[in-house]
């Protein structure tokens, strides 16, 4: 048997530890894992991309344990009463090739999407950031709101979204969080100016601005989320040329992520050497820095770690008999439909 953990699943997983716990400690796992790089198996996720949006795989593995995601997304769903991104995991055991636990990963998804974001700010944003701005309040933002408050202690934030019931929906579900602030904005420009940290979390798949130069302050951090396919971006091309820009990994970056539009000789970083230490993640005060975020396996590796720690021996995951029984015998499968 093979464990099992579905939506109802997981939603009883975040209840029982608090997502706030839950994001931090899954921001730790992220981070040891990154600290691993060397170990890891990587490549640009197999994608298959169409009119209406993108279906992916994203494979890894670390020599003990593999993983991949199956994840879509199509930015028009939500006109017809579906999710943009869905997507679900299987973590594997190397030395016998066995799965090991099958999971959801919509919910997930934003999860470590969050986490991710707000443990590369923690080491690129100004030490004494107080305030960020949300654009796009979508299924990401209150995820990615808990995240900086958890990691960041950020708890002034000013959202915008052109459909401003996203933004009341955003304000609605976060009203009970004890010191969080959250006002909403008429504009883009109004939510970021004086913000110390700048997310852009929308879903259109297009060549868009969400952020131009004149939004951009002195020793802003932008979160960049939205720009993870090619042909979809958020950042004015000069935003990047005047920032200190940090990726998860490059190749799968440069085809996916805000810097598909300024050509293969731009400089960036890759967000494992900022942690380890190797290279700073802001070098002054007034620098303006970008995390150009389009998602990488590692991370969900990371998440299927944390799901399959916290669910040895809860109430929170099931079975599912994806596996033969243990008595069967290896060169007689013939039995199990014979009868």
């Amino acid at each position: 048997m093979v464990t099992y953990v579905g939506v109802s699943e997981i939603a009883r997983l975040v209840r029982r530890v608090g997502i706030e716990p839950l994001l931090t400690r899954l921001a730790a796992y992220i981070r040891e894992d990154f600290l691993r790089w060397e170990r890891f198996e990587k490549s640009a996720r197999l994608a298959s991309h169409s009119p209406h949006g993108v279906i992916e795989l994203m494979p890894t593995c670390d020599g003990t344990l593999y993983a991949f995601k199956f994840v879509n997304g199509h930015p028009g769903n939500t006109a017809h009463g579906k999710l943009t991104v869905t997507a679900l995991g299987v973590l594997a055991d190397v030395a016998t090739g066995y799965p090991l636990l099958l999971s959801e990963l919509t919910i997930a998804t934003a999860l470590r999407t969050a986490a991710t974001s707000a443990l590369a700010a923690s080491v690129m944003a100004r030490k004494d950031a107080k305030s960020m701005a949300i654009i796009g309040n979508g299924a990401q933002s209150e995820f990615q709101v808990l995240a900086f408050r958890a990691l960041l202690g950020i708890n002034e934030v000013r959202a915008f979204d052109t459909d401003a019931a996203a933004t009341e929906k955003l304000i609605g579900n976060l009203a009970g969080v004890p010191g969080l602030v959250i006002t909403p904005a008429a504009s883009a420009e109004e939510a970021v100016r004086g913000a110390d940290i700048v997310t852009t979390a929308t879903a259109d798949k297009a060549l868009a601005e969400v952020l131009d130069p004149g939004l951009v302050e002195p020793g802003m951090h932008i979160n960049a989320l939205g720009g993870d396919c090619p042909g979809k971006t958020e950042l004015h091309p000069d935003v990047l040329r005047a920032a200190r820009v940090v990726v998860e990994f490059e190749p799968q970056t440069r085809i996916e992520g805000d810097i598909q539009q300024v050509g293969s000789a731009f400089p960036v970083i890759e967000l494992w050497r900022v942690l380890s230490g190797e290279v700073a993640g802001r070098e002054s005060r007034d620098q303006v820095t970008v995390f150009d975020s389009v998602g990488f396996a590692i991370e969900d590796f990371s998440t299927l770690r944390l799901i399959r720690d916290l669910c040895a021996d809860s109430p929170e995951s099931g079975t599912i008999d994806l596996l033969p029984p243990p008595d069967t015998d290896p060169k007689d499968l013939y039995r199990l439909v014979a009868g």
